[in-house]
């Protein structure tokens, strides 16, 4: 990246320019350099890359522009039945993509974090009952068995990957589940929602994961329509009797939906986990404090570990008016990326932001976005990962991480995860049934106490029994 020391004047993007690829390694690589480096020069600057589009980095400053739904718009258009915006996605997928997740001309559209209110806010209120605190308790003994299961099929050998073995299948299968799909299916879709974000845009392995994409695609649709036939509880039965502006939304409209609930169930709650095992290996005296003073160190290092790896570093807007904010002139139609990552780093407002602390306070940090888009899951990845977390600092209290075996994806522009984290620990004793079999068993509990209702009809946790 290069920054010039220019004054900021007007609309004159010329003295806000950079040139940053968030897909780049230099991204990667040198992200605490480069944050310190814009909070301190630019906390708004016009980056000259993928077209170019305002990069608001600034804590205060990503606060007070991220909350103007007046003039930021998510919306995704690739039809051009409104304005033409391109969505969230910077650079925007090929539109061909696009105009696949939109669901046709004329469609309601299904992918929510790219739409505007009112219809956005008519999927959240649909989606809602089913994601609230109190209905996210109601899994937690589902949460609880899925871990307890995937840690038993390495407990004995001394040796896991922490991503294959735990982070990619725990949100996998709770995903799957509250959506109404088979949760024994979780790994048809779970390759091509990872490569999809670690993939570089533009290359021809992106095309294959495009393809792969589509095939999950059609798997969804085929479950979609059979809950439609035959209506079970979850999510996507929610989806199905939901009205949008009016309307219900179609198979294809449902279909986006599905997809974004997949990728925000899979993937980021799987990075968030991974970084933080990561760094309790690298930081074992950390790890024996957290141990041993779980109960007052779980929200606290919860939120810091959100804060500190922000699994989804940022999101695209379009802007949909002119508007001055801080002093910058935004134009009708410019594009404008949503720093949460660099925002959690500003020392301005976080006191050695570069630092892992496990009992800050007050951590307001941007980790799940702000305004009306702010992440409708937050309430589930909290409970996930406290409870693969907790679980390993139980029964692997000891584990180390192999840093030449541990692979961090190879852009971190839209997730901010691993591939691979292997370690080694010592074995410890099997405490139940294997994965597959647990994995069924939770499907009869799941499909026979209807748990996947919503919180209005059903509140009553889940009761397994051995």
């Amino acid at each position: 990246m290069t920054v010039d020391d220019t004054v900021r004047t007007g609309d004159d993007r010329s003295a806000l320019r950079i040139e940053l690829d968030r897909h780049g390694d230099q991204y990667r690589t040198e992200f605490q350099r480069l944050s310190d480096e814009l909070h301190a020069t630019k906390p708004i600057a016009w980056n000259d890359t993928h077209g170019g589009y305002w990069f608001v980095s600034g804590n205060q400053e990503l606060f007070d522009t991220a909350r103007r739904a007046d003039v930021l718009s998510n919306d995704d258009d690739p039809y051009g039945e409104r304005k033409g915006y391109t969505g969230i996605s910077i650079p925007s997928p090929p539109i061909e993509v696009r105009q696949r997740m939109a669901g046709g001309p004329g469609a309601l559209g299904g992918q929510f974090l790219g739409m505007d209110p009112p219809a956005q806010r008519h999927y959240r209120n649909a989606l809602n009952p089913y994601l609230s605190p109190a209905a996210v308790a109601r899994w937690q003994p589902v949460i609880d068995e899925i871990t307890r299961a995937a840690l038993d099929e390495v407990i004995e050998t001394g040796r896991i990957d922490f991503v294959d073995h735990l982070a990619n299948v725990v949100p996998a299968v709770l995903t799957m589940a509250m959506l109404g799909f088979p949760m024994n299916d979780y790994e048809t879709y779970v390759e091509p929602i990872h490569a999809a974000v670690y993939t570089k845009p533009g290359t021809p392995e992106m095309e294959r994961i495009n393809a792969q994409q589509i095939e999950m695609g059609m798997r969804s649709f085929g479950y979609i329509s059979d809950i439609r036939t035959n209506p079970r509880p979850g999510l996507v039965n929610a989806l199905i009797n939901a009205e949008i502006t009016g309307r219900k939304p179609s198979d294809m409209d449902i279909l986006g939906t599905v997809g974004l609930l997949l990728g925000g169930g899979f993937d980021t709650t799987t990075a968030l986990t991974a970084h933080a095992l990561e760094w309790l290996s690298e930081n074992p005296g950390q790890r024996a404090r957290l141990i041993a003073e779980w109960d007052e160190l779980r929200d606290s290092a919860t939120e810091e570990f959100l804060r500190y790896y922000t699994p989804a570093p940022g999101d695209g807007r379009t802007v949909a008016m002119d508007a001055e904010i801080h002093g910058v002139q935004f134009k009708e139609g410019d594009r404008l990326w949503l720093s949460w990552a660099m925002a959690n780093r500003d020392e301005k407002v976080f006191e050695n932001p570069h630092e892992v602390q496990l009992d800050r306070k007050g951590n307001r940090h941007a980790s799940f976005g702000l305004g009306v888009h702010r992440c409708i899951g937050s309430n589930v990845a909290r409970a996930t990962f406290k409870t693969m977390l907790k679980a390993v600092l139980d029964r692997m209290p000891d584990f180390v991480c192999d840093p030449d075996g541990a692979v961090h994806y190879d852009t971190v522009g839209v997730i901010n995860g691993l591939k691979h984290l292997p370690a080694t620990f010592t074995p410890g004793p099997r405490l139940g049934a294997g994965l597959v079999e647990t994995i069924d068993r939770l499907q009869e509990v799941v499909d026979e106490q209807r748990l996947a209702e919503p919180v209005t009809v059903k509140k009553e946790a889940a009761r397994l029994s051995e």
